[in-house]
């Protein structure tokens, strides 16, 4: 007796999520051909779609695997199954991308070199041994190609180069890891590489520089690195010297996890970070013995370390076998280089010496920034390997709108429905350049998402070039958001609360609503507005923005607030000129250019000019940043922080007694141990006023952001003692904590006052 005929069905699935650029089409026609289905599957804008017919089991098992075994890029958020009848079919093909406009899709980032292709990468009897763009389905360039999509390389920048016939042949062969592998090449086919002044060895060439001393720029995924021997300082200080960074630290790259740790100290955390498929810059602290030269990070007790992440990198570190400084390829706060011609021109003047490809760059894409606090990653900047995934909205906004964000760390948030597209870090909006990089990203984001906003969203700060910016978009509205509540509507929405929390945001400067600057705030606050209850104590700040760079400015408006106090402060003036200091102190007097400031990230340049830290500063945060490496992990008690009671029922933390102990005991106690007492005395000063807050308002959630919560040792110790007293603290996981994070806080609020006033 014969076996029975299988009953044969059909089903039809829609998959979203990140499902384009990391092999998806391939994966599945593999699962298809395991599972004796027939079919096909495609690309459109907004998703992949998957036809498949064959045995109920078949196809049963076909749909637990797709999400269980997907490609390690892939991202799935939704799939959808319905049932079709059969047609017959008796094959399974990758059909051509559908365009539909009304439809969006996650671009997957860049991601680091795969495994498979870097073992390729060092085979000798490998046709791309030393190939310095292998790439396949898992690794390699993936938003700095893409023009737009869905995602195939007619439409990415790779479209210039035709595959010579064995890469065609891997391209059409289902069984090939690189099977519908877009940004596929090799030397005979693919982008080359060359130096600006021409050698047969373009990456031996560049590595006996490096290790002559020398500085090369190379162009990499998003842009030019600018390069040298790590452990050289003349070479650290050339560099600094011709790039005009005078002391902001140097990210170092190294092949290997063994070789990063015999630089720091890292962590099973830090070494997964690391090693993942997005390859940021880690902060880790670095070792005594590590070699690396003390400009690299001066003043600080931590370095930047990255591993190599494009076959260039690992080809160049295989040959010099040292570290490398590899930070951005530009002159301090402009736009990184991204073309050939702007890196002649622009890096020429820096670099002895160019090592340059012709694969063009779609996208800027700087290096991202992170550190280990307390077992939990937080960024400090989002851009390579994260942006552009999307951060979804906890409301949907009823129409589509951009906010621009803030005036330093830049980002823009790009809003339709749900899905919020922050941009990669774009830069401070100080110099024309860098507007024009926003411009210029936020055309491209508006071609690949598809979206026009209608509604734009901007800080309440009237001077900020973002203002201007807003208000030039030409949308139908402009809304805006203070500054600070965007930092706490940052937290809240990324975590899904849409509730009433009390919000610390903390920072060096936010234009407050009554036209002083803000930076110590506690908020009662949702996600429609926000009620003020606390802050720091008023101070002058002498000479407004000029006073970031100048820590003594600060601790001279602190003493004009007690004028007796002149021996405990006299510390923080001990180097500044006493011409400068009677000026400052007449302005002052006569209000002239001096703002008051309840900034938070102000009072710790006041500290640190107090104890001698630093009084000028090179660059922002500067005296806190080494305020906190001074500190260190030392056990300290607090000084006196009193809280009062404000006008109009605020309350006010009173720094006035702080730094006046920090004056008084700098003579008797050591350094370290007072910048330690600093920051548990501003931890336990803020808890204790969050403490009377929520209590008051009934609250058992508390938001942390701001600037200042970059700082380790302050959010981790707010963080301790507020989730000891039973609550519930919410901090940046998704986004940084600093100024990164305010366009996607504008836009959570946005979208939550749209949806109030009914706009359809």
């Amino acid at each position: 007796m014969s076996a029975p005929t299988p009953v044969l069905t059909a089903a039809s699935l829609r998959v979203t999520g990140v499902v384009q650029g990391v092999g998806f089409r391939p994966f599945v026609h593999r699962l298809a051909a395991r599972n004796g289905l027939a079919g096909w599957v495609r690309n459109t804008a907004g998703e992949v779609q998957i036809e498949i017919e064959g045995t109920a089991e078949a196809i049963a098992d076909f749909r637990q695997a797709l999400e269980r075994e997907a490609p390690p890029l892939a991202r799935i958020e939704r799939v959808e199954l319905e049932p079709l009848l059969p047609a017959g079919r008796t094959a399974f093909e990758i059909r051509a991308s559908e365009l539909d406009p009304d439809r969006r899709q996650p671009v997957s980032p860049d991601v680091a070199l795969c495994a498979a292709c870097e073992a390729e990468l060092f085979d000798p009897g490998n046709r791309r041994f030393r190939y310095p763009f292998i790439t396949c389905t898992d690794c390699g360039p993936r938003f700095t190609v893409i023009e737009a999509m869905p995602y195939d390389r007619e439409r990415t920048s790779m479209r210039v180069f035709t595959q010579c016939p064995e890469c065609s042949r891997e391209y059409h062969d289902p069984a090939s890891r690189r099977y519908h592998s877009e940004t596929n090449s090799c030397p005979r086919c693919g982008p080359r590489l060359w130096l600006h002044e021409a050698r047969t060895d373009p990456i031996a060439a560049a590595a006996r520089l490096l290790l002559e001393g020398r500085i090369v720029a190379l162009r990499g995924l998003g842009g030019f690195h600018l390069a040298c021997d790590a452990t050289c300082e003349r070479a650290v200080r050339r560099l600094r010297e011709r790039k005009h960074r005078d002391a902001k630290p140097l990210a170092v790259m190294v092949r290997t996890l063994a070789e990063a740790r015999a630089l720091v100290a890292i962590s099973p955390l830090e070494e997964q970070l690391l090693a993942g498929r997005e390859r940021p810059i880690v902060l880790a602290r670095r070792r005594a013995e590590s070699g690396l030269t003390a400009s690299i990070a001066p003043g600080l007790d931590t370095v930047g370390i990255m591993l190599a992440y494009t076959p260039l990198h690992h080809l160049l570190l295989e040959q010099v076998q040292r570290p490398l400084v590899m930070t951005s390829g530009n002159r301090s706060e402009e736009p990184i280089a991204i073309t050939n011609d702007d890196a002649v021109r622009r890096l020429a003047p820096i670099a002895d010496e160019l090592l340059l490809h012709d694969r063009e760059i779609v996208a800027r894409y700087d290096d991202s920034v992170l550190r280990v606090v307390r077992d939990e990653p937080l960024f400090i900047r989002r851009a390579r390997g994260f942006a552009p995934l999307p951060v979804d909205l906890p409301v949907e906004s009823p129409v589509p709108l951009v906010a621009v964000g803030a005036h330093l760390k830049n980002t823009f948030a790009l809003v339709h429905g749900r899905r919020a597209w922050v941009s990669q870090h774009i830069g401070d909006l100080e110099q024309l350049e860098t507007v024009e990089h926003f411009q210029s990203t936020l055309r491209d984001f508006q071609r690949l998402f598809r979206v026009h906003p209608e509604v734009a969203v901007r800080d309440l700060h009237p001077g900020y070039l973002s203002t201007r910016i807003a208000a030039e978009l030409g949308c139908a509205r402009v809304f805006t958001v203070q500054h600070h509540h965007a930092h706490v509507a940052a937290v809240l929405a990324e975590h899904g609360f849409t509730g009433r929390a009390l919000g610390l945001a903390f920072d060096g400067t936010g234009y407050g609503e009554d036209g002083q600057v803000w930076g110590g705030e506690f908020l009662v606050a949702d996600l429609e507005g926000y009620t003020r209850i606390g802050h720091l104590r008023y101070a002058p700040l002498a000479g407004g923005d000029a006073a970031a760079r100048a820590p003594w400015r600060v601790a001279r408006g602190y003493l004009s607030l007690e004028p007796s106090a002149r021996a405990a402060f006299a510390p923080a003036f001990g180097d500044v000129d006493p011409q400068a200091l009677a000026l400052i102190d007449q302005q002052i007097a006569a209000r002239l250019n001096t703002p008051l400031a309840s900034s938070l990230g102000r009072l710790f340049d006041a500290a640190a000019a107090i104890l001698g830290v630093r009084s000028v500063a090179l660059y922002e945060g500067q005296a806190a940043m080494e305020l906190e490496a001074l500190a260190g992990n030392r056990p300290a008690s607090p000084l006196p922080f009193p809280v009062n009671q404000a006008p109009y029922g605020t309350w006010e933390l009173d720094p006035l007694p702080l730094l006046i102990a920090l004056g008084e005991a700098r003579e008797h106690r050591d350094r370290a141990e007072l910048a330690a007492a600093f920051h548990e005395s501003v931890a336990a000063a803020a808890v204790e006023l969050a403490l009377r807050a929520v209590s008051d308002a009934g609250l058992d959630t508390v938001a942390l952001s701001g600037g200042c919560f970059q700082n380790a040792r302050l959010l981790g110790g707010i963080r301790h003692r507020l989730e000891r007293a039973g609550l519930r603290v919410l901090i940046p996981r998704l986004l940084p904590p600093n100024d990164g994070a305010i366009s996607y806080g504008q836009a959570a609020v946005a979208a939550t006052l749209l949806c109030r006033e009914g706009v359809r």
